[in-house]
């Protein structure tokens, strides 16, 4: 990396306590790779909902304005009080954005580890990743194998990674067969590709038509739409034939998480041998791991007594498997990532083309088959 590119461009997120969000970007230095660190140009890097939560902090879409010029823009809006409330650890901090990205690493120490990935397309953790470059050790990079691009690995950490802990939590917990909800997105799409290949059964459970097309596409053989009326039925239905009894939930809000679980119960309730007013002694396990309904999870007490709701998160996962299964997990991704988990685009934005406000009012809301791509590189 020559002298004139030790800077680039950052994202920032900075939430203030009168309730303005303000987005921006800023001039950065790029440190210098010590002996196991390289420097990656990032290429790619997408907007999943956790990035899109910290970027925007809920903010009021209908109340972004741009300001500033073309080499200095910035984008303001009004974030809601109870946002506000839940962001107060935050206010003031400009923060940088983005869990994962890809790219070219174009400048390495000299450490044997870092100079092998000198020239090379990696895939890339550490955060910050909406940033032109990223210094970081050479141990957060995955060398992309030959021909693939940095859009193709840009996601290969959080989807992939999730998809896979899903599948193995459900193992190691003693369940057979798993339920996903908002199951038409890029995640749920590599979950159906991977319960398919791994023949575990799923229950995928969408909110409108169209995308139950999309997964019967890739081979699903449970779907339910939960904007039919006979939702709970079909539920049960498919729930009796697969026996899953663990569901992820990336709704969050709502009833639908104790329509699950009451579902659940009722096909339990068909295998039990006799009548238990606590309910069948099958355990049922619901885990929360998004936020896409913000109102509160409201449970209706239809499901016996033998059941558990809680939340699910992919780091705390990684760090309870321990370092030779997320090995393996990696390993498995970088080879099936044009496959199993590959993702698809809508939407391709640049770091300013993200500080316009129909940009950033489009992919905040975050609907199924809009997910978009940032090209730090780009502009």
């Amino acid at each position: 990396m020559s002298s004139s590119d030790n800077t680039g461009l950052q994202l920032r997120s900075t939430v203030k306590s009168d309730g303005m969000l303000e987005l921006a970007l800023v001039n950065i230095p790029t440190p210098e790779p010590k002996p196991d660190e390289v420097v990656v140009r990032i290429e790619a890097s997408p907007l999943n909902p956790s990035d899109i939560g910290l970027l925007l902090n809920g903010v009021d879409l209908t109340t972004l304005k741009a300001s500033g010029n073309a080499d200095s823009p910035v984008l303001t809006g009004t974030v809601p009080p109870d946002a506000l409330r839940f962001a107060a650890p935050r206010h003031g901090q400009s923060l940088p954005v983005g869990n994962e990205g890809a790219g070219v690493v174009v400048a390495a120490g000299s450490s044997p580890a870092a100079q092998a990935l000198l020239g090379k397309i990696v895939s890339v953790i550490g955060g910050s990743m909406y940033s032109q470059f990223r210094t970081l050790n050479a141990s957060q990079c995955l060398q992309l194998p030959e021909g693939t691009s940095s859009e193709q690995g840009a996601s290969w950490f959080v989807n992939p990674l999730t998809a896979l802990g899903m599948v193995e939590t459900m193992r190691s917990e003693g369940h057979t067969a798993l339920v996903h909800t908002a199951a038409a997105s890029n995640l749920g799409q590599m979950l159906q590709k991977l319960c398919s290949k791994d023949d575990v059964a799923l229950v995928n459970i969408v909110r409108k038509p169209e995308q139950a097309e999309i997964l019967r596409s890739l081979g699903a053989k449970y779907v339910c739409d939960s904007s039919k009326p006979s939702f709970m039925e079909d539920l049960v239905e498919a729930l009796s034939a697969t026996s899953a009894t663990i569901a992820f939930d990336a709704i969050g809000g709502g009833k639908l998480a104790s329509q699950i679980l009451t579902a659940m119960e009722i096909a339990a309730g068909r295998k039990a041998e006799g009548f238990s007013r606590y309910g069948s002694t099958t355990h049922k396990q619901l885990y929360i791991y998004g936020g896409l309904d913000r109102s509160p999870t409201v449970l209706t007490r239809s499901f016996g007594m033998t059941w558990g709701l809680g939340g699910w998160l992919l780091t705390p996962f990684l760090q309870k498997a321990g370092g030779e299964t997320v090995q393996r997990l990696r390993q498995r991704v970088a080879n099936e990532l044009k496959t199993t988990f590959a993702s698809n685009f809508g939407k391709r934005v640049t770091l300013r083309e993200v500080l316009q406000p129909e940009v950033v009012a489009a992919f905040g809301k975050q609907a199924t088959g809009e997910k978009y791509l940032i090209t730090p590189h780009l502009g």
